[in-house]
């Protein structure tokens, strides 16, 4: 795919179109791919703290990943999302300990732990819609994840950021705005690509 043309509307309606035609088997067999590929990540296997998310949906699976990361015993940071559209946090314990929340977004129970919590994580999971050879992400437009990572940045925290997307959602290029951030690896059910963020 060559998106350098599309505005960041346009290829995000594309994408979302392309994963729309996906069935719960592609995206259940896709999220063990992907739970098998991130795990081997050096900077996930070393973590001892990820700040991740939950995906719903026709978004690349994380719920593998998420109870592979805890069974290691690593601190699973998820997200709740503010009335503002920032992230507080939450400590993962198990997919029975995941409560609905609004936009059809699963949250963990729990004591929350601020925004600032992001800053303890060794890894962000970052949820997208595609990057770009650069390591450039398209997120889903809602800004909450670039308060996160303005948020790192403003602390001089450095994390491994890393995406997971399907293999048609590494493209040519993304459209980049002064405030995007290249993350450091994708993750794809045909394997990492690194980048050099």
């Amino acid at each position: 795919m060559t998106p350098a043309h599309f505005d960041k509307p346009s290829l995000r309606r594309q994408l979302l179109a392309a994963r729309a035609l996906l069935s719960p088997e592609d995206v259940a067999a896709a999220a063990a791919v992907l739970a098998g590929h991130a795990v081997a990540l050096p900077e996930l296997a070393r973590a001892h703290t990820v700040a991740a998310y939950v995906s719903v949906g026709r978004e690349p699976g994380t719920r593998p990943l998420l109870d592979a990361l805890r069974a290691r015993g690593v601190r699973v940071l998820l997200p709740v999302l503010l009335p503002d559209n920032d992230l507080d946090w939450g400590a993962y314990r198990g997919a029975d300990s995941l409560v609905p929340a609004g936009r059809g977004l699963l949250e963990p129970a729990g004591a929350r732990l601020g925004v600032r919590a992001v800053l303890e994580a060794d890894a962000v999971l970052l949820p997208g819609l595609a990057v770009d050879g650069r390591g450039m992400r398209l997120g889903r437009g809602g800004g909450s994840y670039d308060r996160v990572l303005a948020r790192l940045a403003g602390a001089a925290a450095h994390p491994a950021l890393v995406v997971l997307l399907y293999d048609n959602e590494v493209v040519t290029r993304v459209p980049e705005e002064p405030h995007d951030h290249p993350v450091h690896a994708v993750v794809t059910p045909a394997g990492i690509r690194r980048f050099n963020a």
